[in-house]
């Protein structure tokens, strides 16, 4: 499932296309993405005013006359994807929506197996508001961390990819991050040191950008840019998908397990696993 590095991605490619840009038309070929049966009355004749992105999520603000006409909030889920061409070019195979533009481009939201959304709603705070704070977004403090961390008694995984803790981590980037900080998944958040917080927090920032900047992870054939291209942040990858491999910190085998129901791969020697604290009978 396309993280925060591949939605930020599309999102700052796709901002340059449709900021200005008024939606003369819409086209709905499979009526679950939107959900809603007066969406294309919605969006049609609507400016798009900014797209942004919250978490996993893709936000397009929308406004009639200046004043704000509710938003479209997208989710990728497994396969989307978000194009934006010459309407006179062939359409996309497994376009699910389709908004014209007033330029003559069409925004494409595509997606193989129908698990995205493309949702119009009138107040997309409040749609997202359960969320928790932005992992590059100035909220997220190592002193925030540290108390967060403490407060929560779980393990660290499984806490790291709940939204509503820290919006926009997914599998991939929690392993990594958890790699390069010297942590184990199954660490018990409460007895995280403020300096492993520090370093936890550090390693979050600095994975996501380095992702950002390689436009995302491509391991498999769906996620692309808008503009088609993969992703390289998969040739950095340090555990992720490594298991039975060397780790490139300090050569040991990284091997794969089961932590919330999710894989995970961790490196046993970088990332020690925890002590059972015994209690006295």
């Amino acid at each position: 499932m396309p993280e925060l590095p591949e939605v930020e991605t599309t999102v700052r490619l796709i901002r340059p296309k449709l900021v200005g840009r008024t939606v003369t038309g819409a086209t709905v070929s499979w009526r679950r993405t939107v959900g809603d049966r007066s969406f294309e009355a919605r969006v049609t004749g609507a400016r798009i005013a900014n797209v942004r992105r919250r978490a996993k999520y893709f936000v397009l603000d929308l406004e009639r006359g200046g004043v704000s006409a509710g938003a479209l909030v997208g989710h990728l889920r497994m396969t989307g994807r978000v194009l934006v061409e010459s309407a006179r070019g062939k359409a996309p195979d497994y376009g699910k929506v389709a908004l014209a533009l007033d330029d003559g481009h069409v925004m494409h939201f595509v997606d193989v197996r129908k698990f995205g959304r493309l949702v119009w709603r009138a107040d997309a705070a409040a749609e997202l508001a359960d969320l928790g704070p932005e992992p590059l977004g100035d909220e997220f403090t190592a002193g925030w961390l540290a108390s967060a961390l403490r407060a929560k008694r779980r393990a660290l995984k499984p806490l790291l990819l709940d939204q509503t803790f820290v919006a926009g981590l997914g599998n991939i980037y929690v392993d990594e991050s958890l790699h390069r900080s010297g942590l184990h998944p199954l660490a018990k958040s409460e007895r995280v040191k403020p300096e492993q917080a520090a370093a936890l927090h550090r390693e979050i920032r600095a994975v996501l950008a380095e992702a950002i900047a390689r436009e995302g992870s491509s391991f498999d054939v769906f996620y692309r840019t808008p503009e088609g291209n993969p992703g390289s942040y998969q040739d950095q990858f340090r555990v992720y998908g490594r298991d039975g491999k060397p780790c490139r910190a300090c050569g040991t085998t990284i091997t794969r397990l089961v932590v919330g129901q999710r894989g995970t791969h961790v490196c046993p020697r970088c990332q020690p696993r925890p002590r059972v604290r015994r209690t006295g009978s």
